[in-house]
């Protein structure tokens, strides 16, 4: 399976089903493993930052090959990660909402990022149901 438009559209489409579920409006961005915008999608009345956050999250999943929930506590003063949250001009972001998207092979070939939830929790729900329906079409 190639992460192509048809597909990240379909993945915006799973968070945003996943959100209207969850009564949210939100923004969500699919990137590509170089981190570079494949699609995004914003739900009328979802917050302003949105469109900057959801992208950043994908993006930041790739880049650290890794959820951006499990980032905040590594990046946490004192942690090994500490400053992450200042790396590559403010664009790295270690709250909730990006998760990494793999190949059969285990390998990221992109990622999804989801913002405008109260809860990051709830973004990460969000972005979830995309890389749960990733992984069914692989």
């Amino acid at each position: 399976m190639t992460l192509n438009l048809a597909v990240a559209q379909s993945l915006c489409t799973a968070a945003l089903t996943e959100a209207a579920r969850r009564r949210l409006a939100v923004s969500v961005a699919v990137v590509d493993a170089g981190g570079h915008l494949i699609a995004f999608a914003r739900m009328d009345g979802a917050e302003i930052a949105g469109p900057v956050l959801a992208p950043d999250k994908a993006y930041t999943a790739v880049a650290n090959s890794a959820p951006t929930h499990e980032l905040a506590v590594a990046a946490a003063p004192g942690g090994p990660l500490f400053g992450l949250h200042a790396a590559a001009g403010g664009r790295y972001v270690i709250f909730g909402g990006g998760i990494p998207l793999l190949d059969v092979a285990g390998r990221i070939v992109g990622g999804i990022g989801v913002s405008g939830a109260p809860e990051p929790a709830d973004d990460t729900a969000c972005a979830q149901a995309a890389v749960t329906r990733w992984a069914a079409m692989r």
